[in-house]
């Protein structure tokens, strides 16, 4: 795909030569303009310099709200701009690969939204745009290095609560509206794709492994499509992993980690408060009501703040990301098999 930079970036002139990663942002979605660019305007190593926006006086809009000095009116001008060297891509699902490689043919880095694909097949077509045209890119699984569940992980590994055998875990939130991307089947939407691709990830992060097989059960919302309750189970070989993820359940989310001696409970495991120390419990079992248990506080953190000056870091020292599209491409497939075991009524081999 070339797209032609039609509308320009408005903006103060160029920008001066600064040693930080200069990111350019596509789209004004909520988990940029709220969550991520605020986070990494505090970065280390982290520059967000503009914005791009289809409606020009929205991109005005956000630049102004957000101090950036650069508003573009097209998403075409911003990849193309000079004066940025990575893109972060918060655009909806099924325009992140599309984007991304765009963003890439230019020689822009990219850290692209989770999902990062529809399918397993556009996942390897990152891979093989990356590869041609030696650029970083990564899916913004910001769990992944989240202090937390570092902690969590060195714990199991450790033997702390013996070995492991089970993860449990649910997340979940109420959204019916039916004009929300979320509730849109053909742009992605639904509970696995947009919060149960957390639970695969997660279970993948704390056993070091991947699946042997899985086994999928799903309910689909009648008028759109999207599955609002999907429950899985992963075979990890000596590890069994359970995870229950839904749009129209009560806001709630959990992870309970299960080894022979003990447990480990991530209190917050997904949006983790960039405001208050994160908290683990580490139990022994030995009753019911907490006498074995023991809280680790973890130091309050961003975890887009981190995501985002660890991927910038990658991008300065040329090392790997800390989230290869190779994890990206397995747990796409992971996806895949919990949607087919689902409609076959099996267990799927991934």
């Amino acid at each position: 795909m070339r797209l032609s930079a039609d509308i320009i970036c408005e903006g103060r002139g160029p920008l001066a030569q600064v040693t930080k990663v200069r990111f350019g942002v596509l789209g004004t979605a909520r988990i940029a303009t709220e969550k991520v660019i605020p986070a990494m305007q505090r970065g280390e190593r982290t520059e967000v310099v503009a914005i791009a926006s289809r409606d020009p006086v929205r991109a005005q809009q956000a630049a102004a709200a957000l101090g950036l000095p650069k508003a573009c009116g097209s998403y075409e001008a911003l990849v193309a701009d000079p004066d940025i060297d990575a893109v972060y891509n918060p655009l909806p699902n099924h325009l992140h690969v599309d984007w991304s490689i765009e963003a890439a043919e230019h020689g822009k880095h990219v850290l692209c939204e989770k999902p990062i694909a529809l399918t397993a097949a556009d996942a390897a077509d990152l891979i093989a745009a990356r590869d041609r045209l030696q650029v970083k890119i990564q899916e913004a699984f910001m769990v992944w290095t989240h202090p937390q569940w570092q902690r969590a992980r060195d714990l199991v590994r450790s033997g702390r609560i013996g070995d492991l055998q089970g993860y449990v875990g649910c997340f979940s939130y109420f959204n019916d509206d039916p004009a929300d991307i979320r509730n849109v089947r053909a742009w992605g939407g639904g509970g696995l794709m947009d919060i149960g691709c957390y639970l695969l990830v997660t279970s993948r992060f704390v056993t070091g492994a991947e699946p042997r097989r899985v086994c999928g059960l799903v309910r689909r919302d009648e008028a759109s499509g999207v599955d609002m309750l999907t429950s899985m189970m992963l075979d990890y070989g000596g590890v069994q992993a359970i995870g229950v993820c839904s749009t129209r359940m009560v806001p709630y989310q959990r992870v309970q980690i299960l080894g022979t001696t003990g447990r480990i409970e991530v209190e917050i495991p997904f949006n983790a408060p960039p405001d208050r120390p994160c908290r683990l419990f580490v139990d022994d079992g030995r009753d019911l009501f907490g006498g074995g248990r023991e809280t680790i506080e973890l130091a309050t953190c961003d975890q887009y703040t981190i995501q985002g000056d660890l991927f910038s870091q990658a991008i300065q020292e040329g090392t790997d990301v800390p989230y290869p599209l190779e994890m990206s491409l397995a747990n796409m497939r992971l996806i895949e098999a919990v949607f087919r075991s689902a409609e076959q009524g099996t267990w799927d081999g991934v």
